[in-house]
C-alpha cells in the first residue's frame, strides 16, 4: 500500500491528483464544523451526545450530524438515493434499458440519482426542521424563516457533498463519495482510540493489566482488518472455454478465460441496508420524544425500541438485559437476507449463461443454456451464505465487545468494513492510473 501511494507521488499527474483529492477532503472538514444558521447547537449537540442508538448516523456523516453542522445530512441522502436507483432498475423497463446503455445510460442514472438524492434531502431536512422547531431549539423560534434558514443550510450542505464528491472523481483519484464516507469514519477513529486507551490502558490497575489490554485491542483490530482484506477479496473462479470458430480461412476462439464470483458479492450493502432498518424508528421516536426503555413501566413500544438499539445487545450483566440481544439476531438475518437480494439484482446468472451461449463458451462439465445457468445459481447460493455471514461476523465483534466490555467507539463492523473496502479499491485506481501512464509512455517512445 504504502509503496504504492509513494511511487504515485513520483508521477506528475498522479500527484496533482492526490493533493486535489486532499484540498477537496480539507474543504468537507471545515463544512462538517460549520453550524446551521438559527440552530442552539450547543445544546442541540448535548441532546445528540446523550442518544446513544443515533451513533449509527455519526459514523457515515464524521461527526457532523451530531454537531448539526451544514452538513449534518452529509452524504446519506446519496448513498441511499444510489441504492433506491439500484433496485428500481429491475422493476421499471426504461431504467434497466439504461443500465445496459453504456457510458450514455450510466450518465442518465446519475443525473436520476441528483434529483433523488435533492428530494430525499429536503424530506430529510424538513423532518428535522419542524422536529426541532416544535423542541424550541431554533433560536429564531418555530417561525417559518427559521424553520426554511434550516431547510435551505442542510439540503445545500448535501448537495455541495454530492459535487465534492464528485469533483474527486473526475479530476482526484476517483471514487469520490466513497472516499468522502471513508474520510468522515477515519475522522472519528482518533477520539475513539483514545477512548479506549483511557478505559482499558491507563485505568488498569496493574501494568500487567495495562499491557494486555492493549495487546488485545491492537490484536483484535488487526485481526478484524486482515479479516475483511481476505473477505472482500475473496472470490471463485469458475472456469470457461470457447470453441474455436471458423472465419474465412482463420480459426478464431479457442481460448480460455474465467468467470470471478466474490465471496462478498453484495459488499457493504446488506450491513447498510440492517443498520438503517433497525436505526430509522429509533431517530423517529427520539425526535418524538419517545425513548427506548425497560422494565415495569416501558410500553410495548420502548421495549420494541429497545430491541433494536444496538446498545442493549449483548449486555452480560443481568438477563432481563441479555434478552434484547435477539435484536442481534433479527439484524443477523437481515444481512444474510439483503446480501442474497441485492446479489439477485446486480448479478443475472440467466444472462451470463445466454451472453456465454452466444459466443460459444462453455463450463467444462456442464452443457450450455439452463444447466449452466442452474449451475452458476448454485455456486453463487453458496458463495453468497459464505460472504453474508463473514459480513454477520465482521458485524457481530465490535458490538459483542461493545455490549459485554462497554468498550464504546463510533466504528464497528460496518466501519471497518467500508474502510478496507474503500482503501483497496482507491489503491487499485491509483496503480490501474500508473499502469496506463506506462503504457501510454511506451507507445509514444
Amino acid at each position: 500500500m504504502f509503496e504504492t501511494v509513494r511511487n504515485a507521488f513520483k508521477i506528475k499527474d498522479l500527484r496533482k491528483k492526490i493533493l486535489y483529492t486532499l484540498f477537496i477532503l480539507v474543504v468537507v472538514r471545515i463544512g462538517c464544523q460549520l453550524p446551521i444558521p438559527g440552530v442552539d447547537a450547543d445544546y442541540i449537540s448535548q441532546w445528540f451526545a446523550d442518544q446513544n442508538s443515533l451513533d449509527f448516523f455519526n459514523q457515515l456523516t464524521g461527526g457532523s450530524f451530531e454537531k448539526m453542522s451544514i452538513f449534518a445530512l452529509n452524504i446519506t441522502p446519496y448513498i441511499t438515493s444510489s441504492i433506491i436507483l439500484q433496485l428500481l432498475t429491475i422493476a421499471i423497463p426504461r431504467l434497466e434499458e439504461l443500465h445496459k446503455d453504456g457510458e450514455e445510460g450510466r450518465k442518465k442514472i446519475s443525473e436520476y440519482t441528483r434529483y433523488v438524492t435533492i428530494a430525499l434531502s429536503l424530506m430529510e431536512s424538513a423532518a428535522m426542521a419542524i422536529g426541532f422547531a416544535s423542541q424550541d431549539l431554533l433560536t429564531g423560534g418555530a417561525t417559518f424563516s427559521s424553520i426554511t434558514v434550516c431547510i435551505v443550510s442542510m439540503t445545500a450542505g448535501s448537495a455541495l457533498l454530492m459535487w465534492l464528491g464528485e469533483q474527486i472523481t473526475e479530476h482526484g483519484v476517483g471514487n469520490g463519495i466513497s472516499i468522502i464516507l471513508l474520510y468522515n469514519i477515519v475522522s472519528r477513529m482518533p477520539e475513539d482510540m483514545s477512548t479506549l486507551f483511557n478505559k482499558f490502558v491507563k485505568n488498569a490497575t496493574t501494568t500487567v493489566n495495562s499491557l494486555l489490554a492493549a495487546v488485545i485491542i491492537i490484536g483484535v483490530l488487526v485481526g478484524m482488518v486482515v479479516f475483511i482484506i481476505y473477505l472482500s477479496d475473496g472470490e471463485r473462479r469458475i472456469s470457461v472455454q470457447y470453441s474455436q470458430k471458423t472465419r474465412g480461412r482463420k480459426l478464431v476462439g479457442g481460448q480460455s478465460s474465467h468467470i470471478p464470483l466474490k465471496v462478498n458479492t453484495a459488499g457493504v450493502i446488506p450491513v447498510i441496508f440492517a443498520g438503517s432498518l433497525f436505526s430509522m424508528p429509533i431517530v423517529i421516536a427520539n425526535f418524538a420524544g419517545v425513548q427506548p426503555a425497560s422494565g415495569a413501566g416501558a410500553t410495548f413500544f420502548q421495549k420494541c425500541l429497545k430491541v433494536l438499539n444496538q446498545n442493549a445487545w449483548c449486555n452480560l450483566e443481568s438477563w432481563g438485559e441479555f434478552k434484547y440481544t435477539l435484536g442481534l439476531v433479527i439484524y443477523i438475518v437481515l444481512i444474510i437476507f439483503f446480501a442474497y437480494f441485492y446479489t439477485s439484482i446486480t448479478f443475472n446468472p440467466q444472462e451470463i449463461a445466454m451472453n456465454m451461449k452466444k459466443q460459444g463458451g462453455f463450463i467444462p462439465g456442464i452443457r450450455p443454456g439452463k444447466p449452466t445457468m442452474d449451475y452458476l445459481t448454485n455456486v453463487l447460493n453458496s458463495i453468497i451464505f459464505i460472504g453474508a455471514a463473514g459480513l454477520s461476523f465482521a458485524s457481530f465483534v465490535p458490538i459483542f465487545v461493545s455490549g459485554a466490555f462497554g468498550a464504546d467507539v463510533s466504528f464497528g463492523g460496518t466501519s471497518m468494513i467500508i474502510i478496507v473496502g474503500v482503501v483497496i479499491e482507491t489503491l487499485k485506481q491509483i496503480e490501474s492510473q500508473m499502469l496506463v501512464r506506462h503504457y501510454r509512455g511506451f507507445i509514444s517512445e
